[in-house]
């Protein structure tokens, strides 16, 4: 249970010295499945001068954005099938720092996607100074027993829309001044460093039968990605790639993966809080369900991921879209605010005692024709939400600190 994935990654590299027999220097290729791209996106962001190293990282059903089953196994029925059966000091335990690692919506990969994917420098490139990666994942979960493990939009083990490497992150600041820079000044995208890399479906596969059973089509792809030396070559590999996969997409429904974090302008986590989207037409507001599927991240509850059926949700037609956001502080001595709200719940009028505040902020600019959208299949973005926390009351003397 101590042992955690960045003590992997640090095994993974001693091993590569001491097992493989690899110099420091030396560069290589990885096929990683499920965990294992968490231990080589670790390595990779250990020291920076790995990244010239790796040369190619295929992954199959990766974990990136973690597992929907995660959770389960830090709990003692998970503890009792799957930890350590062997007498001692580690008897049953499932390892479970491992477990938080892959939970969905977690702290671990939160800040590991702000290191590879969100940072200022390209880990994952069209060019031989940085590897050229691949995803793939099985378009169905298990069959007999195993079934009873399957959650909607995944393999099994892995969601559809947590293997990819082309996630994006919003970034909604209530925190300035709608006056200086717009109502859209708002809704921040993040600069995004690296090229796309989406994932790739691989026809009448699970979690299981990707590695004990590939078949011919992807045995041949990965063989193919492994050649892949330039940006024209993996240009051209992925128009094949997905050409080949619409198959196994076609009449399957669209999901997509959103991480959402709540924090003060501080950077404390607002651990109560609830998002509601609608749609907008006139004065009439279009309910949006968009919380229908919310794991809250056991170490943090300001970590949130909604995992969210596109298909069902027609978004395809939508032209406007509002994001309604409730916070409380659970006392009437602080509470959380958007700039320059003269209100927060009822609080100003003394008849509430919860410190809560609802307000509401336009994302239509993410929608319709838009570069970025807010909706986009197959994929994982992160949503940062930022509130002020004061004393109360707003106005006057408040109750915290007065002279």
């Amino acid at each position: 249970n101590e042992v955690t994935i960045r003590d992997i990654a640090e095994g993974f590299d001693r091993a590569l010295r001491e097992r493989a027999g690899l110099a420091n220097d030396e560069p290589f290729d990885a096929i990683v499945h499920s965990t294992g791209m968490l231990v080589v996106r670790s390595w990779l962001t250990a020291y920076a001068k790995r990244r010239d190293r790796l040369k190619h990282l295929v992954a199959l059903a990766p974990a990136t954005f973690g597992s929907p089953i995660a959770h389960k196994g830090r709990s003692w029925l998970g503890a009792l099938f799957k930890g350590n059966r062997e007498l001692g000091p580690d008897f049953l335990e499932a390892g479970d720092r491992i477990l938080d690692g892959l939970e969905l919506g977690g702290r671990y990969t939160w800040d590991l996607a702000h290191q590879d994917m969100l940072g200022a420098e390209t880990y994952y490139g069209p060019t031989g100074d940085t590897p050229f990666a691949f995803v793939f994942c099985g378009d169905r979960g298990y069959t007999g027993l195993g079934a009873l493990a399957n959650s909607p939009g995944s393999d099994g083990t892995v969601r559809w829309a947590g293997c990819a490497l082309n996630m994006r992150k919003i970034r909604l600041d209530l925190t300035v001044d709608p006056a200086r820079v717009g109502a859209e000044g708002r809704v921040n995208v993040e600069p995004w460093p690296n090229v796309d890399i989406p994932m790739i479906f691989v026809a009448g596969r699970n979690h299981g039968t990707i590695v004990s059973d590939p078949g011919e089509w992807l045995v041949g792809m990965v063989d193919s990605a492994l050649k892949v030396s330039s940006a024209e070559e993996f240009d051209k590999w992925f128009a094949t790639a997905e050409r080949d996969a619409d198959a196994a997409r076609r009449g399957m429904d669209e999901w997509q993966q959103f991480v959402i974090r709540a924090m003060d302008e501080r950077g404390d986590p607002i651990t109560d809080y609830n998002v509601q989207l609608f749609s907008r037409r006139g004065h009439d507001e279009e309910p949006i369900p968009f919380a229908v599927d919310v794991h809250t991240y056991l170490g943090d509850s300001s970590l949130r991921c909604f995992h969210v059926n596109l298909t069902q949700l027609g978004v395809r037609d939508m032209t406007s879209l509002w994001i309604r956001v409730i916070a409380s502080s659970g006392s009437a001595l602080v509470g959380y605010t958007g700039f320059g709200s003269d209100k927060l719940g009822d609080v100003s009028s003394g008849t509430s005692r919860e410190g809560k505040w609802d307000g509401e902020l336009d994302l239509s600019s993410l929608v319709g024709d838009a570069k970025v959208k807010f909706f986009y299949p197959y994929t994982t973005t992160l949503v940062e939400i930022k509130l002020n926390r004061e004393p109360l009351p707003l106005t006057g003397r408040n109750e915290v600190c007065w002279f």
